[in-house]
């Protein structure tokens, strides 16, 4: 029987597929006729996006046995893949670029890179003294690949890294013992998924249990902080934030946090490493092969989201 996977065309670069096996190569889902969607079998989505919604597209795979995301995350995708249906991410993936950032953006904001930024432009040579990454405390919520990808770098870098999941293990703390870690932190970085538990979990009470001088880095997901609560605990001066994600996002051009002077702000860009690209592939030629191989798969998010 014929096999049909759809999948972005650089995903499916250079691996060999069997004879029967239908490839529709696709960058947008939204450009696929609704016959081809119903037809296929396995469905890669698109790294960026489709003109066709997630929700749309998936109510067109009639057929589909295997949905692929290309992103750690799946809590866009989770809510609209049906009971049968087989949700995959791409754990691993963006492991060592999204801990970069949260490295990068937590030293941007201790060595102060907006003020030699400024210079720059000013064409002022200005020196002047920083804080260092060494000897800091840095509270690490979110224990997963990226969690301990950023544990190893925090811990070149001479920190204390205090590690936070949903239960505690090891050298890990329960989240419920947060009320007492918070105050001691230099650092507070969120790395955890975005589900009921963890939206707001950094809410008014949290930022203002934080020491004076500390900062908050997310590379979560925008929800899981009060956007309101921050924007305010901010206008004090009292703190400092690096964010890579936001809420709402993309982040609309006259929202007050773009002007405070004590929060950085990238574009969601924590997984977007040049290594990447070959990783995803990597990755998703193994799920083919164990997939026409009758085999379980990686990353399986569930069977069964019914």
């Amino acid at each position: 029987m014929s096999r049909h996977i759809i999948a972005p065309d650089w995903i499916v670069k250079g691996y060999e597929f069997p004879a029967d096996v239908q490839v529709t190569e696709s960058d947008d889902l939204g450009e696929v006729p609704t016959d081809v969607l119903a037809s296929a079998d396995f469905v890669v989505l698109p790294y960026e996006g489709s003109s066709l919604s997630i929700e749309e597209a998936i109510s067109r795979m009639t057929n589909v046995e295997v949905i692929q995301t290309l992103t750690a995350g799946f809590d866009n995708v989770a809510p609209f893949v049906p009971a049968d249906v087989t949700l995959c991410n791409a754990a691993g993936v963006h492991d060592d670029a999204t801990s970069e950032l949260a490295v990068l953006l937590t030293l941007s904001v201790l060595r102060d890179m907006p003020r030699s930024f400024k210079a720059q432009q000013d064409h002022h040579w200005e020196t002047y003294f920083a804080r260092s990454l060494a000897d800091k405390t840095v509270l690490l919520i979110g224990y997963g690949n990226v969690g301990k990808a950023a544990e190893k770098r925090l811990l070149g870098f001479g920190c204390k890294v205090i590690p936070v999941a949903r239960t505690a293990r090891d050298h890990v703390h329960s989240i419920t013992e947060l009320p007492n870690l918070i105050p001691s932190a230099d650092v507070v970085m969120l790395i955890v998924p975005n589900n009921p538990g963890t939206v707001n979990l950094v809410d008014a009470k949290f930022l203002a249990s934080m020491k004076d001088d500390s900062i908050l880095v997310n590379v979560a997901r925008g929800l899981v902080v009060d956007t309101d609560a921050l924007v305010a605990e901010l206008k004090t001066g009292r703190i400092s934030a690096a964010l890579d994600v936001t809420e709402p996002e993309p982040l609309p051009a006259d929202h007050v946090l773009w002007s405070l002077p004590n929060a950085i702000i990238t574009s969601h860009n924590g997984g977007e490493g040049d290594v990447f690209w070959d990783r995803a592939r990597t990755r998703i030629h193994s799920q083919f092969d164990l997939w026409l191989a009758g085999k379980p798969l990686e990353c399986v998010i569930t069977e069964n989201l019914g």
